[in-house]
């Protein structure tokens, strides 16, 4: 009995002693698991909470603003006033809006687009109303608030182009960015954030950008925000210095104005920078803030004279008699004639069965170089075309700048053309023609450049330096004015002597009377300035028009009116700027485009575009 109580508690014990250490093993393992929470996994866990409860939104930064050379604004930032409306401060939705179409102009399908948007959000979400609203309205509305549950102002930045349509071909606009866009950059989702769709805003869009801020902010489990926590502005984009003189600038855009449709660029022959540069019609880029109505939008897309685009860059045109300097040059520089050299314009010149026309139809009789090109002889070129042939005409224009991209800093240039045998295979699948290099020797046929080209053959020849156009001359950010990095113009592998020629020719061409520009020469100004008229067909002639008698351009469709041409470069001996001007379907080059040439070119001599920077630093 002894011996069995002894065995009872001998295994009571051990069963104590096990049961002992498993509750003490089990007691250090929560220990140790509690210790690991609470202590070593705690900044792991308290982070986790804080991204429960802090939200983080990205702040906008202030775009950089664009000034010309002078240090006059173009482009900065303003206020943008927004009224917004919150569903759940708004016991009575359509009573407010109703209440708020006294002060501000809401129509039905504006309506009908905020209660979507409400029915999509929750009830605390701002949902907005209109955008960029007046100082004016601002205070209606604040006046009436008791009677506008609901409603809020809300303040954003928005881009203000100070001279509106005169700067927007060179500028362009901000919008909000694509749907696709969105989503390489989480700055580009927040609401209100612009970026650059045309012009400098598009091309140096990046550097005008800056940095994002952040602003943490408490919400609670609905995501309903209760208090900032911590704010961090972002870091403003670089202000942009251009090239452009304002004056000149607005000049050359009210010139240009009383045509239907052209483009002019004005450059420092010496350097490449673009002083002016305009297109018209033009737009105002002010409009583009906020989505363009639909019926505004078609207007200006589906007009023919197409606002929208920059012409001065991306406008294409058969150069006309502008470039004959180039098939002068060629001939010159592969020794094929002397400059004193004669040939007889009777009028026409034939080519085995074909008959090509000069443009006076008694010809001009015997003519030499210079004489050819300042009273435009067709004829005489034919004839230089075809001793030289295209390839040879191809490599001289493709020196002056022709046929190829200028580089000049903007999206959306084209490239012209110039013609070769090997292009029309490629391209046309057919042979090239005798008659079709007859042609590109007048600029005709397949040839096609852009106003800026022109403005840079013209430079080009008036200096003979490599220049190539640019638009930025200097950035800034912090106070600090950091110069663009330009190369020195070189030389254009041209002969001086062949050049001086051209050049001579050219004056003669304005200032004597003779002169297809004649009529455009700078009087009373104490400058002579050389150029080359051209006038481009964009129709063919047929022969029994020809034999009947050819319809004035005036009396013509708008549609198949001659484009007018005009290229210059002032003053003669020194040359300072270049010209080139193109007015579609203006008829004579002599009549519409010179004289507006000469206009910009003396006012641009009379104002001499200053160099100094330190303006800026003032705004």
């Amino acid at each position: 009995m002894y011996r069995e109580d002894s065995r009872r508690h001998n295994l009571f014990s051990r069963r104590a002693v096990m049961l002992g250490g498993a509750q003490l093993l089990m007691s250090t393992v929560l220990i140790g698991r509690m210790y690991q929470l609470q202590v070593i996994d705690a900044k792991k866990f308290q982070m986790l909470a804080d991204e429960n409860r802090i939200n983080m939104r990205l702040l906008v930064p202030p775009r950089g603003r664009i000034f010309d050379r002078n240090g006059e604004p173009l482009a900065v930032n303003g206020m943008n006033y927004r009224v917004l409306i919150t569903a759940e401060q708004a016991p009575d939705i359509l009573q407010t809006l109703t209440a708020l179409k006294r002060i501000l102009d809401i129509k039905e399908t504006d309506q009908e687009r905020i209660l979507r948007e409400i029915s999509r959000r929750r009830s605390f979400i701002p949902v907005t109303i209109r955008e960029s609203i007046d100082w004016s309205t601002v205070s209606k509305i604040e006046v009436n608030a008791p009677d506008l549950p609901g409603i809020s102002i809300e303040v954003d930045q928005t881009r203000q182009y100070l001279v509106g349509s005169k700067t927007s071909h060179i500028l362009g606009y901000v919008a909000y960015p694509p749907p696709d866009l969105k989503q390489s950059d989480a700055l580009l989702r927040v609401p209100g954030f612009r970026v650059g769709k045309t012009g400098i805003e598009k091309y140096h869009d990046l550097q005008l950008r800056g940095k994002a801020g952040n602003s943490q902010f408490e919400v609670n489990a609905l995501g309903r925000v209760i208090r900032e926590l911590k704010r961090e502005p972002g870091v403003p984009g670089n202000d942009l210095i251009l090239t452009v003189d304002l004056p000149l600038q607005s000049f050359l855009s009210q010139r240009l104005s009383n045509f239907k449709s052209a483009a002019g660029v004005l450059l420092d022959a010496n350097n490449g920078a673009v002083l002016a540069l305009a297109s018209v019609p033009s737009f105002d880029p002010n409009e583009f803030n906020t989505p363009l109505p639909a019926d505004s939008w078609l207007a200006i897309s589906k007009s023919p004279y197409q606002p929208l685009m920059n012409k001065a860059i991306s406008g294409v045109y058969a150069p006309g008699s502008t470039f004959k300097m180039v098939t002068a040059l060629a001939a010159l520089e592969y020794r094929l004639i002397t400059p004193n050299q004669q040939f007889f314009c009777p009028g026409h010149y034939t080519l085995g069965e074909g008959r090509f026309h000069c443009w006076s139809k008694n010809g001009h009789g015997r003519v030499n170089m210079k004489q050819a090109l300042q009273q435009s002889c067709d004829v005489y070129f034919y004839e230089l075309a075809l001793r030289l042939g295209i390839e040879r005409i191809a490599k001289v224009a493709r020196k002056l700048g022709l046929g190829e991209a200028t580089g000049i800093g903007l999206p959306g240039e084209r490239l012209g053309l110039v013609p070769t045998p090997l292009w029309k295979k490629e391209k046309l699948g057919r042979s090239w023609q005798g008659g079709e290099t007859l042609l590109a020797g007048i600029g005709q046929g397949f040839l096609l450049s852009t106003p800026l080209q022109l403005a840079v053959m013209t430079a080009r020849i008036a200096t003979g330096k490599r220049i190539k156009p640019y638009l930025l001359r200097a950035s800034m950010l912090d106070g600090r004015i950091e110069m663009e990095q330009t190369e020195e113009a070189s030389g254009i592998a041209l002969s001086p002597r062949n050049l001086k020629i051209i050049k001579e020719a050219m004056r003669a061409a304005v200032n004597t009377p003779l002169g297809t520009g004649w009529g455009s020469r700078l009087t009373g100004s104490g400058h002579q300035m050389a150029g080359k008229t051209g006038t481009s067909q964009v129709r063919r002639i047929s022969r029994e028009e020809r034999e009947s008698g050819i319809k004035k351009n005036e009396d013509l469709p708008w549609k198949e009116r001659d484009h007018s041409l005009f290229v210059a470069f002032a003053p003669t001996k020194k040359p300072r700027f270049a010209i080139s001007v193109i007015v579609e379907h203006g008829g004579s080059g002599s009549k519409v485009a010179a004289p507006a040439a000469r206009d910009i070119l003396l006012e641009a001599l009379r104002r001499e575009p200053s160099s100094v920077l330190t303006a800026v630093e003032k705004n």
